[in-house]
């Protein structure tokens, strides 16, 4: 009974830290940080260096249109932004589209390998000493590039990742719901993160990095932008948070396809785990492997394992034990799961019930990351992804 009673505690305080307690710490921290330390300075708004946009595009011809129109509203000088657009294994008009326009960069070749190969050809390619990658389907603010260059300024800044944005549409306003309300949560502690140290992993739908620092990678990597920005930490610099520079992305069109996009991302974790091996050493990388394993790593390993082993724990409990605590615990979970699949039904049938979109989505994320391992373990989370289908822009 005792060892059952271990497992239950230890189950709670793993889910707890790793979903709402590592934020609370981190807040604590950043405030004593705040005490001591004063805030960066960023750049004025007149600096202005020479940069790269770097667009990565597969088959997008039914929003390339609107994506080339994005990126010449942008607010910075014509003569000091380098657009190249790469469309590698294109097999629509997508490229055609934006032989057009002779202000862009066109890089294209038949072959498909990847976005990982993409971007590794595509660094060739570019004379500016800072380049912002970003993906086809999104849509930038008009300042972003303003505001991510602004933090270069720092010596220190090796990388400065953007913020991802879902817009809610009429179709599948449940999917997007759901999928935007974790985004918030992951915008507020990667504001946190940098504030404390350095951002733990950016996403590829806005990310800048220092020329000179970006490593190409092996082109099997499934999340290239995760294990990119945290090499950049590896080398002594930090990756810092700009949330007024963001990029809008429809959210998936069901379900069923936002679960391609993360079993995919889980599957990568696993992978980037093995290549970022490193920042386990905490005597090496004392405060980033801290955020590395409070923020990642816990929720990819111990999270979803301490979910079953919380509720086994508690059945074993509730029988033997016969104390109310445990009743009422184990009413409370078979309840937030019925919720969860619940949720997931309406999800499916997009309904829209506010009350369910945490249970689910938190629900969906953990199996997400069973398919994901086994997916990893079989070797067959190729590159080569098939691409979400989306709801239509507003």
């Amino acid at each position: 009974m005792t060892a059952i009673k271990i497992i239950f505690w230890l189950s709670i305080s793993v889910i707890f830290y790793s979903y709402l307690g590592y934020g609370i710490l981190l807040y604590i921290l950043v405030q004593i940080k705040k005490l001591f330390s004063p805030s960066r300075k960023l750049a004025s708004t007149t600096y202005e260096p020479f940069v790269a946009l770097v667009v990565a595009a597969y088959n997008e011809e039914d929003f390339i249109k609107a994506k080339i129109d994005n990126t010449m509203e942008l607010d910075y000088p014509p003569d000091k932004l380098e657009v190249i657009f790469i469309t590698d294994g294109s097999t629509d008009l997508t490229a055609d589209i934006i032989r057009k326009y002779s202000n862009f960069k066109l890089l294209h070749e038949p072959e498909r390998r990847g976005k990982v190969a993409a971007m590794n050809r595509a660094i060739d390619h570019v004379s500016a000493p800072l380049v912002v990658f970003c993906d086809a389907n999104t849509l930038l603010n008009k300042e972003c590039i303003r505001k991510l260059v602004a933090h270069y300024n720092d010596d220190k800044v090796g990388a400065v990742a953007g913020e991802k944005k879902i817009a809610v549409t009429h179709e599948g306003k449940a999917v997007a719901e759901g999928e935007g309300l974790y985004w918030k949560y992951e915008s507020l502690l990667k504001r946190l993160d940098s504030q404390l140290y350095s951002v733990v992993g950016a996403a590829g739908e806005l990310f800048s990095i220092r020329t000179a620092l970006f490593e190409k990678a092996a082109e099997d990597t499934i999340i290239e932008d995760f294990v990119q920005s945290l090499k950049v930490c590896m080398k002594g610099y930090i990756v810092q948070y700009e949330p007024d520079a963001y990029a809008v992305e429809s959210a998936s069109l069901s379900m069923r396809e936002e679960q391609k996009r993360k079993v995919r991302i889980c599957a990568g974790a696993f992978q980037a785990m093995g290549i970022l091996r490193n920042l386990f050493n905490i005597f090496k990388y004392p405060v980033l492997s801290f955020q590395f394993i409070s923020h990642r790593i816990l929720r990819w390993t111990l999270c979803p394992l301490c979910l079953s082993t919380l509720l086994a724990s508690n059945l074993i409990l509730a029988a033997l034990d016969q104390r109310q605590f445990y009743y009422v615990f184990l009413f409370l979970q078979l309840l937030f799961y019925s919720l969860a699949v619940v949720g997931w039904i309406n999800a499916s049938r997009n309904i829209k019930m506010k009350i369910l979109y945490v249970p689910y989505y938190f629900f969906f994320m953990n199996i997400s990351v069973y398919i994901g391992f086994a997916r990893f373990l079989q070797k067959k989370q190729t590159v080569l992804w098939e691409k979400a289908a989306r709801q239509k822009a507003a």
